[in-house]
């Protein structure tokens, strides 16, 4: 219980300082861009988002420390203003609210799927080292790791797509369909979504592969595995609650942080295929000056960032009893 307050804390104050550095940086930047943004927009904002925004910038008559207090109410209200650019008039949350289904879809069950397959194959390929699942999966995979995203999704775009018109590579459905829960639009999203997420699996389950072979030998050789063969244990026993187990917790950590970098979306996929995501919103917030929804993006990614690193924190804590420090 200490050790989970411990990491509780650590998260309140690490959010607390990402919250002031978002309430400073549009202050600090020379010129005072909110000013200019706001001289740009008189014209087509609401008067409410207008104050909204005007409030947010620091723009009027309240002193600095009454406009930071009123930014924290508003961000624990999830209240971020309007978007001045990308959809003007329309509220930050709720574009951000309409991205993160895709983002999470693609990129998220993408993310686990390379974990789970590489975390598997790295296991396999460090018990039978040498072998021939060893001698051909990691290397194959390892490369593909370092060729870009996009040149591979711009290949699949050519070959699958404009060569041979078997999957759509543009947008996140066909725009004909109205959406619903009816398994043509669900199908018609499946298959937009192919080409992106195999292009993201196989550029980033060489990854895991190679950190979960390289963790997994060097566990092999530890005394208490060695004993373990000594006793006659099973080896698929040994592989799994002896080597695998301890292997896999320096991962845990690395696989974490993806999971909240999921939410900020892959946004060189997402522009590539013109994946309607986090990702390529932010892209589109960042080329339109779009202030609050930068901020709003950029709090979203760090709070997804910090809850997976304190899952991860405690889940290892619970699988390693050592990492939880004196009590």
């Amino acid at each position: 219980m200490r050790f989970v307050l411990r990491r509780l804390g650590f998260f309140v104050l690490t959010l607390w300082a990402a919250l002031t550095l978002n309430f400073f940086l549009p202050r600090l930047m020379p010129g005072n861009p909110a000013i200019a943004m706001v001289a740009l927009h008189r014209g087509s904002l609401s008067p409410q988002a207008l104050k909204v925004m005007e409030a947010q910038f620091g723009i009027g008559h309240q002193n600095l420390a009454a406009q930071y207090f009123s930014y924290l109410g508003n961000v624990a209200r999830f209240k971020f203003g309007e978007s001045l650019t990308t959809q003007p008039g329309v509220s930050v949350g709720r574009i951000v609210l309409d991205a993160i289904p895709w983002t999470l879809g693609l990129v998220g069950l993408t993310t686990i799927l390379a974990f789970l397959l590489g975390t598997a194959i790295g296991i396999l390929g460090a018990w039978r080292r040498g072998g021939r699942l060893d001698s051909i999966m990691p290397p194959i995979f390892v490369i593909m790791t370092v060729i870009p995203y996009f040149w591979i999704g711009l290949i699949l775009i050519l070959v699958f797509g404009v060569k041979l018109h078997w999957l759509p590579y543009f947008f996140t459905y066909n725009i004909t369909l109205t959406p619903g829960l009816n398994l043509a639009f669900i199908g018609n999203v499946l298959e937009h979504a192919i080409l992106p997420s195999f292009t993201l699996l196989i550029t980033t389950i060489g990854t895991w592969i190679l950190t979960m072979r390289n963790t997994m030998i060097t566990t092999l050789a530890e005394d208490y595995v060695r004993m373990a063969r000594a006793k006659g244990l099973p080896g698929r026993r040994i592989m799994l609650d002896y080597a695998a187990r301890n292997a896999i917790l320096p991962n845990l950590t690395g696989f974490a942080m993806s999971l909240g970098f999921v939410v900020g979306g892959a946004i060189l996929i997402e522009l590539v295929f013109n994946y309607e995501g986090v990702g390529w919103l932010l892209l589109q917030a960042v080329n339109n000056n779009d202030y609050p929804l930068e901020q709003a993006l950029f709090l979203l990614i760090t709070g997804a960032v910090l809850l997976a690193i304190l899952i991860a924190d405690v889940v290892t804590a619970m699988l390693d009893p050592r990492t939880r420090g004196a009590r």
